[in-house]
């Protein structure tokens, strides 16, 4: 009934337009009466219906200038939806535009009027219903795979398809069409694609009238295209469809590029050129705009934008620009931490935080570069003369600076050009697609390099690269010479002290090389202008007369000593070189595999920069041998390459080396190799193999146990037994982490393909041995010491049985370390209950009792030294007779140092033994030196203002260690310093370090006292260790640190502050008694870095740091002035300045004090800690009251807006500092969740359901600044949350008037948020 009812309605509307149409009658009246009709019958107005009926009579039955107006008509008093009826048109019109070209035309004068008033059509009662009905006329969720059909986003892909529609047409009326990848449209726009009434159409086709009209209609389609672009609503709706559509959108672009290209109604158009099109279409237009619109906020946008480096000075001196980079500076210097092994590359971390950099300052890739290179260098110069001690640190320096930091530009560059080359494959009128795409990165780095070389104090090299530095620049002479011998030989086989003109290298010349190995550059560098001064003309005639060098290698030299000698000696120039050694090492006789070891862990392991991360992945993989072809033995493959593999290892024991592996993050896959090793050779029994070599199973057990514990930090005491004032963190690296590590990254390996730019920098030979995964309980010996070992640190041992294989161990031990005392007086074997009482004389030889496997005598070690303290404390052992067995112990197995050491450490925290007494007699005394010590702790940290505690004992007492502390400094000190025992050193030095750090004050004082006086060309670096330790007792003294690090940097100690503070300021020039006037202040920053670590309270320290930050922006602008003058900023009489302070010029500074803090943060906690003051930190300062915290002052005015600002950037740039920018980093995976917390407090607070305490000015300083980042540096974020909360969040922008910022907000955040988008800007009428 229904049914039939309606269609009575519909046939008493086509009678009324037909009777209207014949007798002429006014448009107007009909519209009336219709909308009467319509009403009357219940039909909801604007009607799809109507539409629907109307359009189908002109399209083609009633195709005549009057039903065209009676349509125009219902459009103007809105009965039908323009929308609908536009979407209908489309379909229809479109395609017989050859046939019916008037009708053309006047459909785009429809859409000229009707197609951008979006406002009205939104707010129609059945907008829904009519926005499905445009869906269905169009196709869209079909034709764009879009899930859902929210009318915000339906609007989007009108708009794309209206104007993509009328791109085809007009490509397909001027033959371009067939230009396409597709030859075709995806859009019904040709006559080819559907049935026409051509008996209708045949005579109009014939005149020159039609054929003149449809160039006309080509020429205003095009015009049209123009206009969707620059009209505000749709030029912004049409950016939500490039934003989110991007598949979409390039091919619609790679139309768009060809009517430009080829168009000629283009060009006759006299409303919009191919240039200005192309212009408008551009991905560097900005269409939505995330500033906001008061003046404080646009001087906001400028001073973030804000990252030069073109005008700073070469240390770069004062709160310049330049200063904006002090993260790198701070995250290079901490890595200067010798006691830091991590399992991450510290290229992956330098890339992530030159991305974050780059993308927060809002600068140019030249200027990141350029602020990269200066902070590396600035490291160098700070080691140039370093001061002696046991961790070299110029090694490092350098290897950051030519290997970490090239490398991290590499792949900077190469991410870039990957995309490219994609994109350029993806191109069918690519015709080489073999041919590699140069991206602007690269160019960028050109420039950064070539600025450079204005920095003439950063590029002196230190003395011992400056022989280096000038081979580079010789290097470049024989290139720009022209001559035919190759560099390599040609430089292998003189002295540059034979060269005819001055070679003088520097830094640049060894950066360009590193980054030419790297074919980041090419040899065009040398041709830069003062690159090099001087050409050779001819070789000198000493070249001739060449000794052994890698070119003789490449050329089929046998590995002879005298060549062997030179290549440890010199590091390898090239992948090719290093790459022939590694063959050599595989493959060559057993001699030329343990020459080849030799030098691949020589100079090009130390300093070769150019090929540095290979040489350490094929170093691990040679640790790791596989199985001989004809190997059938029931023992370990391992055993047979004995001599090769003890050579590695103590190849890659030293300090520097761990360091080198660490930078380069391949201490997982090395934690992963020393395992099998230390299995099987800790379960051998020393013994001698036919031919009369003996195998030293003990000795390569203990060169690969303590180098595994150098790798994961042994000493370092679980969280539950630490006391006193060290930091309870535990230990940070364990060996089941770096297997869970190295696991991840192996099937990471074999899971993911590896991008094609980093491909090009991997050895042919560096794939992983093994890519299976491997756990503790592969290595069952290992990890029955690793329980034991974490057993002796909680609990006193017991379960000692009498005769048991393990009592008859230490039976045997006990007899070697203390066979002198045994002689005259009862043995000191223990019982079963760990006293010293003797179960007998020893009557077997000792030696051969002792023939046992490493893991069975480490077993027996924590119980001989239980017996060994016992005796002691009993009285039959004298100091001296105690700390001689120990050594006996360490000197028969090495490797039983690290047990030694984690029970003695074990021993102090239990806090039962009475204190050593340091008196000369008993125990070492550090009387002689400790005054002077107690004065240059103090010169040290002058410029902090913190007060050093006195050293004095107090009378006639001599100063006093706990006993397991005493036994430990004076077991080190009875080593020699040389080769054979720096490892052993370097294994028992960071673990005494950290025992005396966490004992009382002055424990380490008088440890730097004792050691002072062994070697004193030590003594600059064991007082500075000292020094330290005053800030681990007492947590104000951090505090006053911290207030230190600020003001130095903002340079508020002094006024004008323009003139000081800085990244110098911050971190000083280097440190040290040689310097001129001996031991002077260490920088704040310096300090900082140094004992952040061992702060207790690491989650304090983000409060700590804000309240700084807060305090620091007051200074900023109060510049020393009284408050009541500060008024004066915000004046019409005084505008923006007072004095010499402007409000760019606090915000800068500002901004300087924010990247400060954030550094600060993100290094003193890492990802936990951001997390934290994103989550926690933050939205609880705003909730409370900070009125007297922060001293009143301008509450209302340019304070509290600036402190908001200064939050805002210290929570973004904290957050990219630990999440990234993007989703390669796994800690992305956490972003998620926290910045939806922290976006849904926001929101929740705008929505007013969360009471604030802070400032107003503060706090929407801080929203507008934290969104308007957010939205501008790290996009990707926002497409992670939320839809429901990101509109919360921009419903409150709005109420702020800031819809701009609303709009960017919602614009930037994926497809999710589109729809509102498209709403808002309609609503908005942007």
């Amino acid at each position: 009934m229904a049914v039939s009812v309606q269609r009575t309605l519909w046939d008493g509307v086509i009678e009324m337009t037909k009777s209207a149409q014949e007798r002429g009658g006014d448009p107007v009246l009909w519209t009336i009466q219709l909308s009467s009709a319509l009403s009357a019958a219940g039909v909801p107005i604007p009607s799809t219906e109507l539409a629907e009926l109307l359009v189908s009579q002109i399209c083609w039955s009633n195709n005549v200038p009057i039903a065209w107006k009676f349509l125009e008509k219902a459009l103007m008093m809105k009965i039908v939806p323009p929308m609908h009826v536009l979407a209908l048109l489309s379909v229809s019109v479109i395609p017989s535009r050859r046939f019916h070209p008037a009708a053309y035309r006047l459909y785009m004068e429809l859409l000229k009027r009707h197609g951008f008033l979006f406002a009205s059509q939104s707010n129609c009662p059945n907008y829904e219903k009519i926005m499905k009905s445009i869906d269905e006329v169009l196709h869209l969720s079909q034709i764009f795979s879009l899930p859902t059909s929210e009318p915000g986003l339906l609007i989007v892909e009108f708009a794309f398809s209206i104007v993509w529609r009328l791109l085809d047409a007009s490509l397909d009326d001027e033959g371009l069409l067939e230009l396409t990848p597709e030859k075709k449209s995806r859009w019904l726009t040709g006559t080819q694609d559907m049935e026409i009434d051509s008996h209708d159409s045949f005579n109009e086709k014939r005149t020159g009238r039609h054929e003149g009209l449809c160039k006309i209609n080509t020429v205003m389609a095009v015009e049209i295209i123009g206009e969707f672009f620059k009209h505000k609503v749709t030029s912004r709706i049409l950016y939500l469809a490039r934003q989110n559509m991007r598949s979409h959108w390039a091919c619609f672009i790679q139309h768009l590029r060809l009517l430009t290209e080829h168009s000629s109604a283009l060009r006759s158009s006299k409303d919009i050129t191919p240039e200005a099109l192309l212009q408008l279409t551009s991905d560097t237009r900005e269409v939505l705009s995330r500033k906001c619109k008061t003046s404080s906020q646009k001087q906001f946008h400028a001073v973030m934008a804000s990252g030069s480096l073109a005008s700073s000075s070469g240390q770069c001196h004062g709160t310049s620009r330049s200063s904006l980079w002090l993260p790198f500076d701070l995250f290079l210097e901490d890595t200067m931490d010798g006691s830091q092994v991590t399992a991450t590359s510290a290229v992956e971390v330098l890339t992530g935080l030159a991305k974050a950099l780059q993308a927060v300052n809002q600068t140019t890739w030249q200027d990141t570069f350029l602020g990269l290179w200066i902070a590396a260098l600035r490291l160098v110069q700070r080691e140039r003369d370093p001061s002696e001690g046991p961790v070299p640190r110029l090694d490092t320096c350098l290897c950051l600076l030519l290997s970490v930091t090239t490398l991290a530009i590499f792949d900077i560059i190469g991410e870039e050009e990957a995309a490219l080359n994609n994109e350029a494959e993806c191109t069918t009128n690519c015709q080489r697609k073999e041919k590699h795409v140069s991206g602007k990165r690269r160019r960028d780095l050109v420039a950064s390099l070539q600025q450079l070389g204005d920095f003439e104090d950063l590029l002196a090299p230190p003395v011992p690269v400056i022989s280096v530095a000038n081979q580079a620049a010789a290097k470049a002479m024989v290139f720009l010479s022209g001559l035919t011998v190759g560099s390599g030989s040609f430089l292998d086989g003189m002295s540059l002290n034979d060269m005819p003109v001055n070679c003088s290298g520097n830094m640049r010349h060894l950066i360009v090389e590193a980054c030419i190995a790297r074919s980041i550059l090419d040899t065009s560098a040398y041709l830069w202008p003062d690159y090099v001064k001087g050409r050779i003309n001819q070789i000198p005639r000493s070249a001739s007369g060449q000794m052994p060098g890698w070119s003789s290698l490449i050329k089929g030299s046998p590995l002879t000593p005298p060549m062997v000698n030179a290549l440890v000696s010199t590091p390898a120039s090239s992948l090719a070189e290093i790459e022939k050694i590694y063959q050599i090492a595989v493959s060559g006789s057993d001699d030329e595999k343990i020459s080849a070891a030799k030098i691949l862990c020589g100079a090009s392991l130390i300093r070769g920069w150019n090929i540095q991360e290979h040489t350490v992945l094929l170093i691990t993989k040679l640790l790791s041998p596989p199985v001989p072809v004809d190997y059938s033995g029931s023992e370990s493959h391992l055993i047979r390459y004995t001599p090769f593999l003890n050579v590695l290892l103590v190849g890659i024991s030293s300090i520097d080396c761990i360091q080198i592996f660490s930078l380069h993050g391949v201490v997982p896959a090395l934690a992963g190799a020393l395992m099998p090793i230390c299995e099987v050779f800790g379960s051998m029994v020393p013994r001698t193999l036919p031919t009369g070599e003996e195998i030293s199973a003990h000795a390569v057990f203990s060169n690969a146990f303590t180098l595994l514990l150098k790798l994961w930090r042994f000493d370092r005491p679980p969280l539950e037994h630490v006391t006193g004032d060290v930091a309870p963190v535990g230990s940070q690296l364990t060996p089941e982490y770096l297997l869970l590590v190295r696991n991840s990254q192996l099937a990471s390996y074999v899971n993911t393909p590896r991008d094609q730019h980093k491909s090009k920098r991997v050895s042919k030979y560096s794939s992983p041995s093994s890519t299976e995964p491997i756990f503790m309980d592969t290595f069952p010996k290992l990890k029955g010491w690793y329980r034991q070992h974490q057993e002796c640190i909680a609990a006193i041992l017991s379960g000692l049985k009498h005769g048991s294989p393990v009592h008859q161990i230490v039976d045997g031990l006990l007899s070697m370390m203390f066979r002198k005392v045994n002689r005259g007086s009862q043995p000191l074997t223990p019982t079963t209950s760990g006293s010293s009482n003797s179960s007998g004389p020893v009557t077997e030889d000792v030696s051969l009792q002792l023939k046992l496997p490493a893991w069975d005598i480490l077993e027996a070690v924590p119980f001989v030294l239980d017996a060994a303290l016992t005796a002691y404390a009993h009285g039959r052992l004298s100091p001296r007779e105690l700390v001689t067995g120990l050594k006996d112990l360490a000197d028969f197995l090495p490797a039983s140092l690290a047990t030694l050491v984690s029970y003695f450490s074990a021993e102090v925290t239990r806090g039962i033994w009475k204190p050593a007494f340091m008196n000369g007699t008993d125990w070492p005394s550090p009387a002689a030196n400790l005054a002077i010590v107690e004065q240059q702790i103090k010169k040290i940290l002058a410029g902090t203002g913190v007060d050093v505690p006195s050293l004095a004992v107090g009378g006639s007492a001599p100063a006093t260690l706990p006993f397991p502390l005493a036994v430990l400094v004076s077991l080190t000190i009875t080593y020699k310093l040389d080769r054979t025992t720096e490892h052993l050193l370097f294994l028992i030095g960071p673990a005494l370090i950290s025992l005396a750090a966490g004992c009382p004050w002055p424990c380490f004082p008088i440890m730097a006292s004792l050691w002072a006086q062994k070697v004193k060309r030590w003594s600059d670096f064991l007082v500075f260790s000292a020094s330290r330790t005053v800030f681990h007792h007492n947590s104000d003294v951090v505090h006053q640190l911290l207030r230190s690090c600020f003001t130095s940097t903002l340079g508020l100690n002094s006024s004008p502050i323009s003139s000081n503070g800085g990244i110098g300021a911050l971190l000083g020039h280097g440190f040290g008694s040689h310097f001129s006037g001996g031991i002077s202040p260490v920088a704040p920053g310096i300090l900082y870095l140094r004992v952040h670590r061992s702060v207790r309270n690491v989650m304090f320290m983000t409060e700590e740091i804000v309240v700084l930050l807060m305090r620091s922006v007051k200074e900023i602008v109060s510049c020393g002035l009284p408050t009541e003058k500060i008024d004066k900023l915000k004046t019409a009489k005084y505008g923006m300045r007072y004095g010499q302070v402007s409000l760019s010029a606090a915000m800068l500074r500002v901004k300087i004090a924010a990247t400060l803090g954030a550094s600060l943060v993100w290094i003193s906690g890492g990802l936990s800690l951001v997390q934290s003051l994103i989550k926690e930190t933050l939205p609880s300062w705003f909730i409370s009251d900070h009125k007297l915290e922060l001293d009143g002052g301008d509450s209302g005015g340019m304070v509290a807006m600036l402190r908001g600002y200064a939050l805002a950037y210290f929570a973004v740039l904290s957050g990219t500092f630990a999440w990234g920018m993007d989703s390669s980093s796994p800690a992305s995976m956490r972003r998620k969740k926290v910045i939806g917390t922290h976006l849904d407090f926001l929101a929740s607070a705008l929505d007013g359901k969360i009471s604030l305490g802070s400032d107003r000015a503060t706090w929407r300083a801080y929203v507008s600044g934290f969104v308007s980042l957010v939205v501008g540096c790290t996009p990707m974020w926002l497409r992670e949350i939320d839809v429901d909360i990101l509109k919360r969040v921009g419903k409150g922008l709005v109420q702020w008037n800031e819809e701009e910022l609303a709009l960017a907000l919602l614009g930037v955040s994926g497809m999710g948020a589109m729809g509102a988008a498209a709403e808002l800007i309609i609503e908005s009428e942007f």
